[in-house]
């Protein structure tokens, strides 16, 4: 019987043949379309994933950029027939203007003023944020409204509020017993004053940032150093500062490329002044002068040369800041 199922299994079912791979008739150093593709799909997906940033950057970044370094070696006027070439004479121009210096100055004063307190302001929020407050979420949510409202709306409010005659901050420097100050007219004090709009706006997207750093410090270090007998203040000082170090970096470089491209606030501070900056240029900064030569006066090439030559001192001024900010950082470890 069982032979007899042997043979009929052995006539009925003839040995199949081996499974054919299609690398199997591939000689060697070859390898198989599917294979290359494959192989290819792995090295190139990447690049392809992300290659639209870099395509959009050479658009709107890169190319305005290079564009800009090339219009300003012109005397480049709108509607004009030819524009002549003139190599670097904008920019000599551009560096025996007085009107120019004078923006500098006021753009540096305005950082300043703005951007030391604002960054120290977001430090200690921060830190209060990160305590156990009772309803901690609209707190946070209640520091960032001032930059998710509209700009051009905070900008009239507080020119209102800095008002000469009617300006409820006059009010009150008046009931302390001062005299009225014209945020407008004097120099320090229209500083002062669109510093306070440019704090108001960016502190509480500044201390949400530092307090996302703070919650990601791990909990086990301030227990080790409240077992050591550390006080609130020493822990704040030798834990939480040195552990914000990138944070803080991001922060003051980020602060310091706004700062020194500030606009807007200057520009609708007094609506009569315009892009001047006041009746003296007072409180006109280096965007706003270049606002003026380019759409104003319609001089492309020299509002470009002022453009990269406010480009270069950016760079530089958030280099610096950088490796201060990582130096002290550093030495604080230490």
């Amino acid at each position: 019987m069982t032979t007899e199922l042997s043979v009929a299994r052995g006539r009925g079912s003839e040995p199949r043949p081996p499974r054919r791979d299609d690398n199997d008739d591939i000689g060697p150093g070859k390898l198989s379309w599917r294979y290359r593709l494959t192989n290819l799909d792995v090295k190139v997906s990447p690049y392809l994933y992300i290659a639209p940033f870099f395509v959009l950057f050479a658009a709107v970044g890169l190319f305005p950029l290079l564009y800009t370094a090339y219009i300003s070696l012109f005397e480049w006027e709108l509607g004009a027939d030819e524009q002549p070439f003139v190599g670097i004479d904008n920019y000599s121009t551009l560096l025996a203007d007085s009107q120019f210096w004078n923006a500098m100055v006021n753009t540096f004063s305005i950082f300043a003023i703005s951007t030391i307190p604002q960054v120290i302001i977001a430090v200690l929020l921060a830190a209060l944020l990160n305590t156990a407050l009772r309803g901690r979420t609209g707190w946070r949510m209640g520091v960032l409204l001032p930059y998710v409202a509209s700009l051009v709306a905070l900008t009239i409010i507080f020119g209102d509020l800095f008002g000469v005659q009617y300006g409820t901050i006059n009010n009150v420097v008046e009931f302390f017993g001062f005299d009225r100050i014209d945020w407008q007219a004097e120099r320090w004090w229209s500083h002062v004053a669109i510093a306070t709009m440019v704090n108001w706006r960016w502190t509480g997207y500044n201390a949400l940032i530092v307090l996302a750093a703070m919650q990601a410090i791990p909990r086990d270090v301030y227990e080790a150093a409240w077992v050591d007998g550390a006080s609130k203040a020493r822990q704040f000082f030798s834990i939480t500062l040195p552990m914000l170090r990138p944070t803080l970096i991001f922060v003051i470089v980020t602060s310091t490329i706004g700062g020194l491209q500030i606009f807007t606030e200057p520009l609708l501070f007094s609506p009569s002044a315009g892009a001047n900056g006041g009746a003296t240029n007072q409180y006109q900064t280096v965007v706003l002068y270049m606002y003026q030569a380019g759409f104003q006066s319609q001089d492309l090439g020299y509002a470009s040369a002022m453009a990269w030559v406010l480009f270069i001192v950016i760079i530089a001024i958030a280099g610096i800041n950088f490796l201060l900010t990582r130096r002290l950082a550093s030495s604080g470890e230490a």
